[in-house]
């Protein structure tokens, strides 16, 4: 049975420090399968003990994941240097002191968020080798025009001579100035500059999936939820965009039309 020490459980799992834990445990604010504590470096088993900090019970797993449905004005950065940073919409009960973005939406960006402590895992993700796709919803200035399909699935060349790997592009039978993106990588304000090499611009842009993991109906901007392992697993399977597009048309276009945002 491998064990570790509390102090060293709960810091992993929260964003108290040590001597902060420490302080908690004095004032028996902590307990294990239910049971006060009188030391924070006793030992127990992470995977099985029921450890109780301050009225909060906290998860056996060592990481967490959440995904967050980012609204408009925040930025993908821990700090609040250069705008107010998405961190600040995470709950305290779930948030811990090792959490990050794992990948970037621009501030005025909206939609799905993966915010972890994990690092290999964001490593995984954010890989160029293992292409993981994102879909996108954006509102055009102008109507789609149906040359933008081949276009796009051809490898668009950028303003700045770049070339992006071949994407998929399909019009939202609901709007003419409304479209669904699929992209394998993520160049810098890559879907705003590939539209307008197009000869068109990006007005309202809203990531709505992470590989198969698909932004809940429900999850208002600015909420979050945490992710079970399987809801994990879906970033790495690939969706089927066309029946993606069928299937969510009028979900994620209502809150681009309605100007939900």
């Amino acid at each position: 049975m491998s064990t570790i020490r509390l102090d060293k459980f709960i810091s992993e799992r929260t964003e108290y420090s040590r001597s902060q834990i420490k302080q908690l445990v004095s004032r028996k604010m902590v307990t294990v399968d239910g049971q006060v504590v009188k030391t924070s470096d006793v030992k127990i088993n992470p995977d099985t003990a029921r450890v109780i900090v301050d009225g909060n019970e906290l998860r056996n797993e060592r990481y967490r994941y959440i995904l967050l449905n980012k609204p408009d004005g925040y930025v993908c950065s821990t700090t609040d240097n250069d705008g107010e940073s998405v961190l600040n919409l995470i709950p305290d009960n779930l948030r811990t002191k090792n959490m990050f973005p794992a990948g970037r939406l621009d501030k005025d960006s909206l939609g799905a968020l993966l915010i972890t402590d994990d690092g290999e895992l964001a490593h995984r993700i954010l890989s160029p080798r293992r292409h993981i796709p994102k879909i996108y919803i954006v509102k055009l200035d102008r109507p789609f025009q149906s040359n933008y399909i081949n276009l796009f699935r051809n490898g668009l060349k950028l303003a700045s001579g770049e070339v992006c790997m071949p994407a998929e592009i399909r019009r939202c039978e609901l709007s003419e100035k409304l479209a669904f993106v699929q992209l394998y990588e993520g160049k810098y304000h890559q879907v705003k500059r590939m539209f307008s090499a197009v000869g068109n611009n990006v007005q309202i842009l809203m990531r709505v999936s992470l590989g198969n993991l698909i932004l809940p109906e429900k999850l208002a901007f600015g909420q979050c939820m945490e992710l079970l392992h399987k809801d994990v697993e879906n970033l790495f399977s690939i969706p089927d965009f066309d029946a993606f597009c069928y299937d969510f048309a009028r979900v994620f276009s209502a809150k681009l039309i309605n100007k939900q945002v």
